[in-house]
């Protein structure tokens, strides 16, 4: 998951994801420029986070719970 310490919408996916029992690492774009230019670069330019990069390499921007565990069982 890529995120920020001020996003709370960050704060509140990795709180369902902990409650859920789903693994993530987080990866803080504000102090990681790669993972910066990876979230812009998947996201038109733009710096949205959070960003969710599953094994298959596909992203998704701001996914509900639902979408995560879809696309985990899918």
């Amino acid at each position: 998951m890529y995120s920020t310490t001020w996003c709370g919408f960050c704060r509140r996916l990795k709180l369902q994801f902990d409650q859920a029992g789903i693994a993530y690492t987080e990866i803080d774009i504000e102090r990681d420029p790669d993972a910066a230019r990876f979230v812009e670069r998947a996201n038109g330019g733009n710096q949205t986070v959070p960003l969710i990069r599953y094994a298959d390499e596909t992203t998704a921007t701001n996914p509900s719970l639902a979408q995560v565990q879809a696309k985990l069982a899918a």
